[in-house]
């Protein structure tokens, strides 16, 4: 198809660049290949105002208001992606009814048969089409009937499943008999439409061939092709679905009809597209008995132990689909395709229909077009097979990607501390003595390791405590086993034994029970300090062991102290998230990482993608819809009394630079009109130049003093402060055109996720580069494992540790260059960027800039001194004045 003749379906007129970024997108779903797309927002995003990625009053929102601007980065992957999807459908849909009979027939014959094939997909369409227009039609009655004050009327469920379960013995806190070692003989189930089915009857079936789920009434659609769009959060996921509303398009099915009209009824509006937002048990769960406790994992486990076989029927989940519900949940599944619905709409709905929105919205995945879920649903394996989810053979986007590789090793990473491994042991040493005698068979070998194994952990942790000097180190996963009587335990045996007696939800119990009847009985309140949080700290050790049992070649194990020595920990760490982000690459047809800020690119050329032939990856970094005039960018490598900027570690606490910075602030105070963002290493370094700054050194003022003459000073905390607060008093003060200063860090709270458009971010300041510690345990693994890979394949010793300050070096400018991208959000915003330290001015670091920075860079001088750069500004922002 000629680039110029495809239509995307844009709600608006794009940009040039738009097209050009909406086109790639096309051409590489259509290739097959893996993609790295960078848009400045300010490229593709609508002008929705200040702080337009997060709501002043409400942290969990996002605030959207229509615009008659071109669409953003999300409206562009959605008319790429959704266009190529349909064209798709269409050709594909032809080229079934061509192949329907045998080309030496008459053809009339193969005329007849196609058409019969044709009538085949309409009806099916028409069916489903059908279904959901009755659905909109009700939905559309009951909001009439709401505006005019009027109240909707049904037939409710009144009984809220939150059954009152009388009061029980310690009985219920016993694990039950456990005879099994076999690994494959799981006793439990993710999915709940086997729960009728006893395990030896299910094992029977599967030898027999005769399908487990035996669920009635549930109509099975056929697995659309499909796009699984993911970000960080369901906020973003929530900005994007908004985004989604504003699309129309054409159906593809209409375009196969022999005599060129339409037989499939015209969607109306964007009924159209078949949407479905999964989230977790936490998001979706509608039990109150259930959804009441404030922790994943805990919501997780109840909601298992609820479908656990022998569970009594008064204390089972009411809303679990069963065989007899089926049409309940297939009702649910029309319901939700029948409009583009939030994750916040799901559990409402699950609560009219009587039907969990947990498990029954995998029914919808298969016939949905487009699927939003958070990261960890798709990045981890687990989490896509417990909800059914294939990635075989459909498209994946991945939106806000600039932290997608940390994003992935986090989620493959955990620790344990010291006071952990004491509650833990505790606990289950209670619990022990309660059950001692009752416990039978394997019941108690395997407690009576884990009391074991607990003990060997907490010496180790407790010997380095006392020993070792250093912060942290690398251990060896030999040695963390190494304790008395460990090596008799087949940890995989008793890995298996604590997921299937799930004896960390008993010994919770068993606590949270005995501390209520008898304090005194349970000792200290450490004990139970983590059973109150709904958080069995049983759970998370059994994470660790799991990670202890079979770590990745990837992975390491660290010895580390807290920030305060108060308490110690084992933590394991995921250093290269390559091969876990491989499995979604093979699987998928497309992978799209999308973001504002992707650079340095090289992140992922060389090192997520490794693996890979040059030719199947594609990038792209889109340049800025702002005329070159509305940005200018200075690397600044001197104050304004000549001094040197060399922010580096060594050097960054020297008293004249932290003086002559804070004259060059004052300096820039005075020629920049409205709002500056500021941002510094660390909160540390920040709270450092703030206390030299108030220091009154022979001077009747302060340097903060006569800031704040200047400008209103807001200042970023780490302490647990509302972000939305300071914002906008932040935002108050430049309305009313008093001016503000806002002193922030670079990956802090006010670096990612907010806009400083117009006013309220007329220049970005850069002050040094937020370098991580090249001397802690971990980023000496992580170069170590980086220069490794190199010489493993074949590279030499100078490209090994070309590759590992590549690594580190990336890992600070993707954190500088998202701070960077909080200003100029729109096509006529403007501003300035400002990077204070010599190292600004080195090639090196300037190509690992963003392409739109590169562009605006001021190349006058190779020292670029602080006065030159004033008088830049100052001409910069005296034509941007009006009149």
């Amino acid at each position: 198809m000629d680039l110029e003749t495809r239509d995307f379906h844009h709600p608006y007129q794009p940009y040039d660049i738009q097209l050009q970024f909406m086109n790639a997108l096309y051409d590489c779903i259509e290739d097959g290949k893996v993609g790295v797309f960078e848009s400045p927002t300010g490229t593709v995003s609508h002008n929705y105002g200040a702080f337009t990625q997060r709501n002043i009053t409400s942290p969990s929102q996002t605030r959207l208001s229509p615009s008659p601007k071109p669409g953003g980065k999300s409206l562009s992957l959605i008319c790429g992606a959704l266009s190529w999807l349909r064209n798709h459908k269409k050709r594909t849909l032809e080229k079934q009814l061509e192949l329907v009979v045998d080309g030496d027939e008459p053809e009339w014959m193969l005329e007849y048969a196609r058409d019969q094939k044709r009538q085949t997909f309409l009806h099916q369409a028409q069916e489903l089409e059908a279904r959901l227009a009755k659905i909109r039609a009700k939905e559309q009655r009951q909001r009439l009937y709401m505006e005019r004050g009027e109240r909707w009327h049904k037939k409710q469920r009144t009984d809220d499943g939150n059954v009152i379960c009388k009061e029980l013995d310690e009985d219920q806190f016993l694990v039950e008999d456990y005879e099994s070692d076999d690994a494959n003989d799981i006793r439990g189930s993710d999915s709940p439409a086997n729960n009728h089915l006893s395990a030896a009857t299910q094992e029977l079936m599967k030898k027999l061939e005769v399908p487990v789920d035996t669920r009635q009434g549930d109509e099975e659609l056929d697995d659309e092709l499909k796009v699984f769009y993911c970000s960080r959060t369901h906020s973003q996921l929530s900005q994007f679905i908004n985004e989604l509303r504003r699309v129309q398009l054409p159906p593809a099915l209409a375009l196969i009809n022999s005599d060129g009209h339409s037989e499939v009824p015209k969607e109306t509006g964007t009924g159209a597209l078949k949407h479905l937002t999964l989230g977790s048990r936490k998001n979706l769960c509608i039990n109150p008995r259930v959804s009441s406790l404030r922790h994943a994992t805990a919501v997780n486990e109840r909601c298992l132990e609820l479908q656990r076989p022998g569970t009594s029927t008064e204390h089972k989940c009411l809303y679990l689909p069963t065989k007899e519900n089926g049409a309940l949940v297939n009702s649910f599944r029309d319901h939700v395709l029948a409009k583009i619905r939030d994750i916040e709409d799901l559990p409402g709905l699950g609560r009219e229909l009587s039907i969990c929105p947990y498990y029954a919205s995998r029914s919808t995945i298969k016939p949905s077009e487009i699927v939003t879920l958070p990261y960890p649903l798709l990045l981890q394996r687990s989490s896509r097979e417990a909800l059914g989810i294939s990635l075989r053979g459909h498209i994946v986007i991945i939106d806000e990607a600039h932290n997608l590789m940390d994003a992935v090793s986090s989620l493959h990473s955990i620790s344990v501390s010291l006071n952990q491994l004491k509650r833990s042991r505790t606990q289950v040493g209670l619990y022990l003595q309660k059950f001692r005698n009752r416990l039978k068979g394997k019941n108690r070998v395997y407690v009576t390791q884990l009391v074991r194994l607990l003990d060997s952990l907490a010496a180790f942790l407790q010997q380095h405590a006392n020993s070792a000097k250093q912060k942290g180190f690398i251990v060896k996963a030999v040695d963390i086993l190494a304790g008395k009587g460990v090596d008799q335990i087949n940890l995989y045996k008793l890995m298996h034994y604590l997921q299937e007696s799930k004896l960390a939800r008993k010994v919770d119990g068993y606590i949270v029970d005995a501390e209520e009847r008898a304090p005194e009985s349970v000792g200290p309140s450490n004990v139970t300090q983590t059973a109150k949080l709904s958080i069995p700290v049983l759970t998370h050790i059994q994470g660790f062991l799991s990670v202890l049992t079979d770590p990745a070649v990837e992975g390491r194990f660290f010895f580390e102290r807290s920030e305060d020595y108060s308490d110690v920990r084992l933590q394991y760490m995921l250093l290269d998230p390559t091969n876990h982000f491989r499995e979604v690459v093979e699987d998928a047809r497309a992978v799209i990482l999308a973001g504002g800020t992707m650079s340095p690119m090289s992140d992922y050329t060389s090192r997520l993608f490794s693996y890979m032939p040059s030719n199947r990856l594609s990038t792209l970094s889109c340049g800025h819809v702002i005329p070159a005039s509305n940005l200018v960018a200075w690397p600044v490598t001197t104050g304004p009394s000549g001094i040197e900027f060399d922010f580096t570690f060594t050097q960054r606490k020297s008293i004249a630079m932290i003086d002559d910075l804070g004259v060059g602030f004052l300096y820039l105070c005075q020629a920049i009109p409205d709002g500056i963002v500021a941002f510094f290493p660390s909160y540390a370094y920040l709270d450092h130049v703030v206390q030299r700054w108030q220091v009154r050194s022979g001077t009747p003022l302060s340097i903060w003093e006569r800031l704040a003459e200047k400008k209103a000073i807001f200042r970023e905390s780490k302490e647990n402060v509302r972000v939305e607060d300071t914002l906008q008093q932040y935002s108050s003060v430049i309305d009313r055109g008093q001016g503000g200063l806002l002193l922030s860090v670079v990956g802090g709270k006010m670096s990612e996720g907010i806009n400083f458009a117009d006013k309220l971010g007329r220049a970005v300041i850069v002050v040094g580069l937020p370098y991580p510690n090249l001397q802690s345990p971990e980023w000496e693994a992580k170069i170590a494992h980086a220069e490794k890979s190199i010489m493993d394949h074949g590279g030499s010793a100078s490209d090994a540790k070309a590759a590992g300050r590549d690594l580190y070096e990336n890992s600070c400018m993707r954190a500088v260059n998202q701070s960077i991208g909080r200003a100029i959000r729109h096509q006529n915003d403007y501003a300035s960027i400002i990077l204070l330290d010599r190292r600004y001015n080195s090639h090196r670091i300037e190509e690992k800039l963003p392409g739109w920075i590169r562009q605006g860079l001021v190349q006058s001088t190779t020292r670029k001194p602080f006065t030159e750069m004033m008088a830049s500004l100052t001409a910069f922002f005296a034509a941007k004045e009006p009149g």
